[in-house]
């Protein structure tokens, strides 16, 4: 009962989520060619300060399949959409959400209170496991049709990077539901906070190396062929303390 009351107050969004992304995947790949053709131009243009810098290390990146895979799927697209969709998903509170009468017989349920925000908790992050994996695959499966090929191994582990990274998004916004009755106070308080360390990372370059897009996109694993464990370990222990403070702030509220 949990599990599909669960279910049907996010299917919507997961849906419209998981489209999105196999359509944006889909739109990397088959524009690849076109790109192609516009590298031998970057150079002959006069790029000066930072923006001609992230200019020319973008059409340096793009040289090859990989490289273009990852910039403009892993470290773009995939990093922007998912991330909203992860944070929508958590938006609303698992208790009072929906009608008047709705919220009335979930706080009714004989259920605890934390078993219901477990579910849910544990609902998001099945979801955000399908948007890790499926669209990212689509991109391997396309692949052939222009020519190119992209590892399954690559894939795979650039999407455990993007998981264990967005669920501390996830984990946020879940917080914030618990501590408001509406939908758009949390939406918008955690697409602030993504929107505010995005902007530290492009002011500070170390915080940006480090940061947690940085361990979304996998760019450790891209550059170097190792896993960033650290950045991986500091965003599940900051995703477990957010769920935990949840689940206790959501037991002592009076609704």
């Amino acid at each position: 009962m949990l599990w599909y009351k669960s279910w049907l107050e996010t299917r919507w969004r997961f849906v419209s989520g998981l489209a999105l992304l196999m359509l944006s995947a889909g739109g990397v790949v088959v524009a690849y060619p076109q790109v192609v053709k516009l590298i031998p131009a970057v150079p002959s243009l006069d790029l000066n300060g930072e923006v001609g810098r992230r200019i020319k290390e973008a059409a340096e990146l793009q040289q090859s399949y990989r490289g273009y895979i990852w910039s403009q799927w892993f470290r773009q697209n995939m990093a922007n959409i998912g991330t909203l969709f992860a944070v929508l998903l958590a938006s609303g509170n698992p208790l009072t959400q929906g009608s008047r009468g709705a919220a009335q017989f979930t706080l009714s349920m004989p259920a605890s209170r934390a078993r219901m925000l477990a579910v849910r908790a544990a609902t998001g992050l099945g979801q955000l496991a399908t948007f890790a994996i499926i669209p990212s695959l689509f991109v391997v499966v396309m692949s052939p049709g222009i020519g190119q090929s992209y590892s399954l191994a690559d894939t795979l582990l650039h999407g455990f990077c993007w998981f264990v990274g967005v669920t501390v998004f996830f984990s946020l916004t879940l917080l914030l539901s618990t501590m408001f009755d509406d939908l758009w106070r949390p939406l918008l308080l955690g697409c602030g906070a993504v929107v505010i360390i995005g902007l530290l990372e492009i002011v500070s370059t170390d915080f940006g190396r480090y940061g947690i897009h940085a361990v979304m996109s996998g760019e450790r694993y891209f550059r170097s062929g190792s896993l960033p464990w650290l950045g991986l370990t500091i965003s599940a222990a900051a995703s477990a303390a957010l769920l935990y403070i949840a689940t206790v702030n959501i037991e002592h509220r009076d609704f």
